[in-house]
């Protein structure tokens, strides 16, 4: 405000001085202006603060100030908080956001930082309104999504406190900050819209603003996903006079609608499960608060500690472990992780630093008990730090946490903590006893509301009652009818299984807790609260035994996964580290694995930190490894399954991964699996899905007829397909699927650009006469050993050297050449063979020189061969790993080879009359020109490159 009245603020207020017909005139003038609305209202704050009766304003004032300025970090009741400016740490805010899904936020944290460095397009919060390039429509409401503790609330007060002191959106007049939690107090009562605005920022009222049409006015509703509210989109009645009164609900409804003050924006944020109350069509944006990015979480505690060493040690800590490192994305852990490791530091030296989640949380709990001692019963860090208060709150906290865990309820009121057992007059004993563990939130005009800083503090102190009630007394709340005469092993089967009950997965977390709590190291931290009692190892054994059962029965991978965390809980991973050593001996064959063995490889995979490629022949080039790896390739930016013999089952479940609303697969490859038109029926269904985010797709060689182009037309012209490259080479779509084809390409498939810059249709990349290359041998390359004939077409391998003349290209030691020209886009050529030789493609800089055999074609990260022998058969090498294809009974003589190096496809044929046979594709990314070559083995074997002079694309078929 004082940015914009400028440097004559004090003669300006110096005029008006005390006089109060001159104030009242201005209030009575029209006010065409923002810096007149301003100065007025400016004017009478001042004018507030010297009148003593009005004291009480001036204690709301500085509160609506000091709750944009400050920061309270797990805890909004502290004696020093933070300035927001100084530790605020840019988060990571994309635009668009994961679409809603029923799971534990956990699992959905888990998930969103697999691959930090897919595209995607990020925003800043000062940016919030700002139409992203390309988009012309304004931007009215947004939406911006996030699961607790991630940053969203502390978003939109920098955002506010930003405009308040002059640093962005300048062109806003008024900024409106709400929280549902405050608007729900107001269920039962009416206002009109100015009244709301009055109620709240009662400054607006004494200023005499009570239009607000001809400002540009911010209303920000924090937390959707707290709000108590009838929020009925359908039935709810248009509302269009900003004075006339109603129910909050109704109020809310026409606001977000536009139907009440449409000039004015909306800013709702809500955590994902709750993002559905507001319609599609009344958001124009939607964004996501993704948390903290890696180097985001380095700053955090960077700027956390002053001693730079402490903050060092810190983050290499959490880079150690995977389950720390991903809860690290959202702030508030970071805050938890912090509280931990700055107190364990100091205290243990050379000792184990916490890596489960259960270590950490049972550290953070043993921290503020030693808080609460020093500072609130004025003892020594050395004394017992669990006394008997103590252990009656954590009683009392944990039974309220698990009562509303299962309740599903993540606030709660004076009611809820009565019925635990707390004193709701003591409430704030509790908040400043524990204030880092629970927290008591008040609004200006609301009654006291509790929660916990996050849900996994809910579900944690959750676990740790179940646990303490059953070491101490053996009872099982867990459940209906409570028993003290079950076994330990009962006790955490029982356990395992009601938490795999819920699908939302709500109970995940709190599972992970209550197994971690069993270890031994775990219940010696909690000494002092356990009675003598101890889980023994053996039953934490049949415990781990138990899920590596559960394992093999039919869970969904969200389940399986959540075991497999449980499992490191337990300090066990042993499935793990059996499938990681197969995986780096290069031995593993899926087909091989048991159901538990191959959770254990999907759990690694979904673990690893680049999912940007999938190739399922990697594993195994089966349908059947492909339904196992399905998690996987629902997790990868691109799936590479070229020649996997798949067929229209496994069609049926890419269908299901095209549809999803969290799919990420942009790129996929089918290409030379006998899919034929029944199967591009079925992923049709995916293709026309709303949430289907693919932009290239390859059906090379898949048996598709006229009958599936039609298909494809259709599912491809939907408004929302984003597909931008078709792949459908080598079928058989005669004239008519042609003619569809052409006209997809013109109205619906954009245009890409090659390697080359020239531009073509990057749609439809149909094998046809202009990929038919010419080849020429580069006769500078040829080794001496190979003579040449027919036009320099023919290489045969000879026993005396040739006369050619020194070359420094020339290959020395093995019979190897290479052709002239470097191939960057499409290219198809055909070869006769005899003998036995290597048809390869290579970088230009391969080693010439030398007799070993690593510089053999394909033995070798620089080059990629198809090896073809009148006894043997044929097998492909690349990086020397060779893969063996057929037996010499069904060898021909003619292979073809196509390449498309901006597709990143190297594809070998058996050519057999006029029908093409997939022998193999590489899927991989060139970085570099490609050049034909040949290696030409044993005396009297020869290589001959072939005319190719055909109209259209030969049929292909799969290898029998």
């Amino acid at each position: 405000i004082l940015n914009i009245l400028g440097p004559d603020y004090p003669e300006c207020l110096e005029s008006h001085g005390e006089d109060e017909e001159l104030l009242k005139a201005e209030n009575e003038k029209q006010m065409n202006s923002s810096r007149e609305a301003f100065v007025k209202l400016t004017l009478h704050f001042l004018r507030m603060m010297k009148q003593a009766q009005l004291a009480d304003h001036l204690e709301s004032t500085e509160l609506v100030d000091k709750k944009v300025q400050c920061v309270f970090e797990g805890i909004a009741k502290a004696g020093n908080p933070t300035l927001l400016n100084q530790i605020y740490t840019e988060l990571f805010i994309t635009e668009g956001g994961t679409a809603e899904v029923n799971e534990h936020e956990v699992r959905q944290i888990e998930t969103a930082f697999r691959k930090p460095d897919r595209p995607e397009t990020s925003i800043t919060q000062e940016d919030i309104f700002n139409a992203s390039p390309g988009r012309d429509e304004p931007i009215r409401t947004v939406l911006t999504k996030g699961v607790a503790g991630i940053g969203k609330t502390v978003l939109t007060q920098k955002f506010t406190l930003d405009w308040a002191e002059g640093k962005a959106n300048q062109d806003i007049q008024f900024i409106f900050p709400f929280t549902f939690r405050e608007l729900n107090v107001l269920k039962e009562k009416k206002f009109s819209l100015v009244e709301l605005v009055h109620h709240f920022f009662i400054e607006t009222k004494q200023a005499g603003i009570s239009s607000f049409e001809d400002f540009q006015v911010v209303f920000i509703f924090d937390g959707l996903d707290e709000c108590r509210l009838p929020l009925d989109f359908r039935k709810t009645r248009i509302l269009t006079d900003p004075k006339k009164s109603t129910s909050v609900d109704v109020l809310l409804i026409n606001l977000i609608k536009g139907k009440l003050l449409p000039s004015s924006r909306l800013w709702i944020t809500t955590r994902p499960a709750a993002a559905s109350q507001i319609p599609a069509e009344c958001i124009d944006m939607v964004t996501e608060v993704r948390g903290f990015t890696d180097p985001q979480k380095e700053e955090y505690f960077r700027k956390r500690f002053s001693d730079k060493k402490l903050a060092s040690k810190i983050i290499s800590h959490i880079e150690t472990s995977r389950s720390l490192h991903i809860m690290c994305h959202i702030p508030v852990f970071c805050w938890i992780t912090a509280t931990v490791l700055e107190d364990v530091l100091k205290t243990i030296e050379g000792g184990e630093l916490p890596k489960t989640l259960t270590e950490m949380y049972i550290h953070f709990l043993v921290v503020q008990a030693k808080v609460k001692k020093v500072k609130y019963d004025e003892g020594v860090e050395t004394d017992p730090h669990w006394s008997p208060e103590s252990r009656k709150m954590i009683e009392s906290l944990g039974k309220l946490a698990i009562d509303q865990l299962q309740k599903d309820n993540l606030i709660f009121y004076e009611s809820d903590l009565t019925e635990c057992g707390i004193d709701i007059r003591a409430a704030s004993v509790y908040s400043g006893v524990f204030t880092h563990i629970f927290k008591e939130e008040r609004g200006l005009y609301q009654d006291k509301v509790f929660c916990f800083v996050h849900l996994s503090v809910q579900e944690f102190l959750a676990a740790l009652h179940v646990h303490l009630t059953f070491i101490n007394s053996g009872v099982n709340l867990l459940e209906e009818q409570q028993k003290n005469t079950q076994t330990e092993n009962h006790f955490y089967q029982c356990a395992v299984n009601k938490a795999l009950q819920s699908t939302s997965g709500h109970l995940d977390l709190f599972l992970r807790f209550l197994l971690g709590l069993s270890v031994q190291t775990n219940q010696n931290l909690l000494q002092g609260l356990l009675k003598q009692t101890r889980i023994s190892p053996q039953t934490n054994q049949e415990t781990i035994n138990y899920i590596k059962k559960k394992l093999s029965e039919s869970l969904s991978a969200e389940q399986k996964i959540n075991l497999f965390h449980c499992l490191h809980e337990l300090n066990d991973r042993s499935l793990v580290e059996e499938i990681q050593r197969s995986l780096n001996s290069g031995s593993l064959s899926t087909n091989e694995l048991s159901p538990a063995q191959g959770s254990a490889l999907v759990f690694i995979l979904l673990s690893s930190d680049d999912l940007d490629v999938f190739d399922l022949k990697k594993y195994s080039a089966s349908e059947q490894a492909l339904l196992r790896l399905l998690p996987v390739v629902k997790a990868s930016e691109k799936a590479l399954l070229s020649g996997c013999n798949l067929s229209e089952r496994s069609c049926e479940a890419l269908c299901s991964i095209l549809s999803s609303q969290s799919s990420s697969l942009r790129d996929l490859d089918l290409s030379n699996n006998d899919l034929k038109d029944s199967g591009v029926e079925v992923l049709c269904r995916g293709l026309e899905s709303p949430h289907c985010e693919l932009e290239t797709l390859r059906l090379s060689g898949c048996m598709i007829t006229e009958e599936g182009c039609s298909l494809l037309t259709k599912a491809l012209s939907s408004p929302s397909s984003r597909l931008k490259e078709l792949n459908l080479s080598y079928n058989h779509p005669g004239d008519a699927g042609v003619t569809l084809l052409e006209k997809l390409s013109q109205e619906t498939l954009r245009y890409g650009e090659t390697y080359d810059g020239s531009i073509i249709p990057a749609g439809l990349c149909l094998f046809s006469p202009s990929d038919s290359c010419q080849l020429t041998i580069d006769t500078n390359t040829v080794n001496r050993k190979l003579k040449l004939s027919d036009n320099n077409r023919r290489v045969t391998r000879v026993e005396e050297d040739q006369s050619y003349p020194d070359h420094p290209d020339r290959f020395d030691g093995d019979c190897q050449l290479l052709c002239k020209d470097g191939l960057i886009s499409c290219c198809y050529w055909e070869v006769e063979w005899k003998g036995e030789v290597y048809i390869s493609v290579s970088y230009r800089r391969i080693s010439k020189n030398g007799d070993s055999h690593a510089f053999v074609f394909g033995r070798n990260d620089q080059s990629w061969s198809l090896f073809c022998s009148d006894v043997k058969g044929y097998s492909v090498l690349h990086s020397n790993t060779e893969i063996y294809l057929q037996s010499s009974s069904s060898v021909s003589k003619r292979v073809a080879v196509h390449v498309d190096h901006p597709a990143g496809t190297l594809s070998f044929y058996r050519v057999s009359s006029d029908t093409l046979i997939h022998l193999h594709t590489f899927n991989t990314t060139f970085t570099e020109p490609l050049y034909p070559g040949f290696t030409v083995w044993f005396p009297g074997s020869s290589v001959c490159l072939c005319r190719v002079e055909c109209t259209e694309c030969p049929p292909v078929r799969e290898t029998l």
